[in-house]
């Protein structure tokens, strides 16, 4: 059964471009090692049950301390939520969001939500990438009820946290597939075009016929901390058949000549898009270690 905990941890996390911001909700990351789908090159110091959290510093958290906010351990995926429009869907955002899943040994599912705002085709190439990386997708619209039964089988019987940006259609999700809950929700913002927090904690809800769902609280900017930046290759599964393959031992693929992961961004064969990601995040957590 998953946990949902309120405990607070500190810790520091520098703003980065694009990453986090001074007062922003941020994701952490703690690894856990024991349940990757490739080994990491070298054991984690820090290894717990498969979690998803939540933190916020800043004026809006308690004494305005930097620390872990909220917690949901015991999980068996995580659904990553964004609208195919309304808000604007950043694909190398949602990168951010599948290394913390892939780091805490968790299987993740892509929902593109709202899909009646735009065409099929677009929805579709939206995470083009991260679905050819072998991430599944759900594309859904509670307008129209596409995928909604898919969607709903995918969660039953399993733990699941459901993440992602505010303003994303969350908690809309949850009121249509189990009607009763009785969620909150608000309109975007039109003058930014941004979601409302209307989910400040994360809340468990028993499914019927078994499982859980923890609707966790959006977020605008996602930042990592707790990954060793050696590890991140393993984060991105698409990389797996090439890891090991280098020319030489020690190579980080980012720009290493010899490097079978950049060999393979060449013939097509793995995401430009998704090797930048993996690129930026790699720097990012190189700086904060």
């Amino acid at each position: 059964m998953p946990v949902v905990s309120d405990r607070v941890l500190t810790a520091s996390l520098p703003a980065t471009d694009g990453g986090c911001a001074p007062g922003a909700r941020r994701i952490r990351a703690p690894p856990r090692a024991s349940a990757r789908r490739t080994p990491p090159r070298r054991p984690s110091a820090c290894a717990r049950a498969s979690a998803w959290s939540t933190t916020r510093s800043g004026p809006g958290a308690p004494g305005g301390a930097r620390g872990e906010r909220v917690v949901v351990a015991n999980l068996d995926q995580v659904l990553v939520v964004f609208a195919a429009a309304r808000p604007e869907p950043h694909p190398r955002m949602l990168d951010r969001f599948l290394v913390i899943a892939e780091a805490n040994g968790l299987h993740a599912r892509i929902v593109v939500n709202k899909c009646d705002l735009v065409s099929p085709a677009e929805a579709r190439a939206l995470f083009a990438e991260q679905a050819a990386a072998g991430y599944p997708v759900h594309y859904t619209s509670i307008e129209t009820g596409e995928g909604l039964d898919a969607l709903h089988d995918a969660l039953a019987g399993r733990s699941s946290a459901l993440s992602g940006p505010s303003g994303v259609g969350k908690s809309s999700l949850m009121n249509r597939l189990f009607p009763g809950l009785d969620l909150r929700t608000a309109a975007i913002s039109d003058s930014v075009n941004k979601g409302r927090h209307t989910t400040v904690g994360a809340v468990l809800h028993p499914l019927p016929g078994g499982g859980f769902l923890a609707d966790t609280p959006g977020l605008r900017e996602v930042g990592l901390w707790g990954i060793d930046a050696a590890d991140v290759p393993h984060c991105f599964p698409e990389f797996a058949p090439y890891l090991g393959q280098c020319r030489f031992a020690d190579c980080i693929h980012t720009v290493e000549p010899g490097c079978a992961i950049r060999d393979a961004v060449e013939r097509g064969d793995v995401s430009r898009g998704r090797f930048e990601s993996y690129v930026k995040l790699r720097e990012e957590l190189a700086a904060q270690n």
